[in-house]
C-alpha cells in the first residue's frame, strides 16, 4: 500500500488536505471521489513507507471474524465494521484488503463479492458462507459460526503439523548432529590417533575415512542437497504426481492412517457448517472438495458430488469411492434419512477431531523412543569408534 498527501475541496467548497493509502494516484483520486473531495493536488508520501507486509495468519482471520460478527450485531453496517477494522488491524497486508474490501462494498458489491477478491486470504468456504448470510439475513449469526469453525480447523491443522514435522525435525538435529562430529570432532580425535602412530581399529578407521571424505566433498553435498530440494518442490507442483504421493500418504502405515481421519474430521465440519449456514448440498461438496487438502480426498466427494446431482442419495456414492469407513458413511445415511444431516455430521466430526488426538498422542509415544535409540546409535557408534584405539592403547601400556 502506497501513501499520498493530497489537498481538495470538500463539497461545502472548504479547503481539506490529508493522506490517503491507495495502490496509485487514481486509486487515490477516486477515493477522495467517492467522500466527495474534489483533488487540487495529490502527490507520494516519502514519509511513510510501510514495511514488511507479510501475509495474514489464520489468527488474524479469526479474530477479524469475531469482531465482524460482534459489529454486526450490535448493529454497526459493513462498511463501518470494515472501516473500523481496517484501520485498527494490526497486519499490514490484512489492514490493505480490509480497506479494498471496503472500497468494493462502498462501490456497490455485496460483502461476499468484495471478499471473493481475495482468494489467498478468504476461501470458497469462507465467501459462501458469508453469501448465505447475506441472503438469509443472518451475517452475525453466520459469522460466528464461521469463526467457531476456523477456530476448530486450526486446531486440527496445528496437531496434525506437529505429528507430521517431529520426524523431519528430529532427522535434520540428527543430520546436524553428524556433520559436527564429522567435520570437527572426528578430525581432532583423528589428529591424535595419527601422531601417535598406532595401526587403528576397523571401525575407527572407517569413521575417520567417512569424516575425510565429507570434508573433501561438503560443497559439492551443499549443492546436490539444495538441487535435490530444488528438484523435489518443482516435482511436486505436478499434479500427476502430486495425486500419486496423497495416494501413498494415505496408505502409509500409522501416518495413512492419521492423514484419513484426519479427513473425515475436516469433511464432516465443513460440509456441516456450510449445510447448517442455509448452502445448498451439491455447493458444500463443491465447496468442501477444495479444501480436503488431499487429491485423492478431492477426486472422491467430487465423484459423490456427481452422484448427488443426478439424484442419488450420499451414501452409495461414499460407499463406492472407499475413502471414509462404514461407520461415517451409516451415520451420514441416518441424517440424510432423519433429515438432520448438519447434526449428525457435527457429531461424526467430533468425534473424529477426537480420534486425531488420540492418533497424533500414539504418534508421538511410538516415534520419541525410535527416533531417540536412531540418534543414540548413530552418537554412540561414532564415540565408541573414537575411544577403541584410546582403549587399545591403554591396554597396551597395562600390559607392558
Amino acid at each position: 500500500m502506497t501513501y499520498f498527501k493530497y489537498t481538495g475541496t470538500n463539497k461545502r467548497g472548504e479547503l481539506v488536505k490529508g493522506v490517503i493509502d491507495a495502490d496509485d494516484p487514481q486509486a487515490a483520486q477516486q477515493a477522495l471521489y467517492a467522500q466527495s473531495i474534489k483533488v487540487t493536488t495529490i502527490k507520494r508520501d516519502w514519509t511513510r513507507i510501510e514495511l514488511g507486509a507479510g501475509s495474514v495468519t489464520s489468527k488474524d482471520l479469526v479474530v477479524f471474524t469475531r469482531q465482524f460478527a460482534t459489529m454486526i450485531s450490535a448493529g454497526l453496517s459493513i462498511i463501518q465494521a470494515l472501516d473500523i477494522l481496517g484501520t485498527n488491524a494490526e497486519n499490514p497486508a490484512f489492514r490493505k484488503v480490509l480497506r479494498k474490501a471496503k472500497r468494493a462494498v462502498e462501490e456497490g458489491k455485496s460483502l461476499s463479492e468484495a471478499l471473493k477478491e481475495h482468494p489467498t486470504v478468504f476461501t470458497d468456504l469462507y465467501v459462501n458462507l458469508v453469501a448465505a448470510g447475506e441472503v438469509g439475513g443472518i451475517l452475525d449469526t453466520i459469522l460466528d459460526r464461521l469463526a467457531m469453525f476456523l477456530e476448530k480447523n486450526d486446531k486440527l491443522k496445528k496437531r496434525v503439523k506437529g505429528a507430521m514435522s517431529y520426524p523431519l525435525v528430529v532427522l535434520v538435529a540428527t543430520v546436524g548432529i553428524v556433520a559436527v562430529l564429522l567435520v570437527w570432532v572426528i578430525p581432532t580425535f583423528a589428529a591424535m590417533f595419527i601422531s601417535q602412530g598406532q595401526e587403528l581399529p576397523g571401525l575407527t578407521k572407517m569413521i575417520v575415512d567417512l569424516s575425510d571424505w565429507f570434508q573433501a566433498n561438503i560443497i559439492l553435498m551443499a549443492i546436490i542437497g539444495a538441487g535435490a530440494f530444488v528438484g523435489i518442490k518443482v516435482l511436486l507442483k505436478n499434479k500427476k504426481i502430486q495425486y500419486r504421493m496423497h495416494k501413498l500418504a494415505l496408505g502409509a502405515p500409522v501416518f495413512g492412517d492419521l492423514i484419513k481421519k484426519t479427513s473425515v474430521a475436516r469433511f464432516t465440519r465443513t460440509l456441516a457448517t456450510l449445510l447448517s449456514s442455509g448452502v445448498p448440498l451439491v455447493d458444500g461438496l463443491q465447496v468442501v472438495s477444495s479444501t480436503s487438502g488431499n487429491m485423492v480426498v478431492e477426486e472422491g466427494i467430487l465423484f459423490v458430488r456427481d452422484r448427488v446431482m443426478e439424484g442419488q442419495d450420499m451414501t452409495t456414492p461414499l460407499v463406492d469411492v472407499k475413502i471414509f469407513p462404514q461407520m461415517v458413511v451409516s451415520m451420514i445415511g441416518v441424517g440424510e434419512a432423519t433429515g438432520a444431516m448438519d447434526t449428525m455430521l457435527s457429531k461424526i466430526a467430533d468425534f473424529y477431531e477426537e480420534e486425531v488426538d488420540v492418533a497424533v498422542g500414539a504418534l508421538t509415544s511410538m516415534l520419541e523412543p525410535i527416533m531417540m535409540v536412531f540418534i543414540g546409535g548413530i552418537v554412540g557408534t561414532t564415540m565408541v569408534a573414537m575411544y577403541l584405539p584410546i582403549f587399545k592403547m591403554a591396554g597396551t601400556v597395562g600390559g607392558e
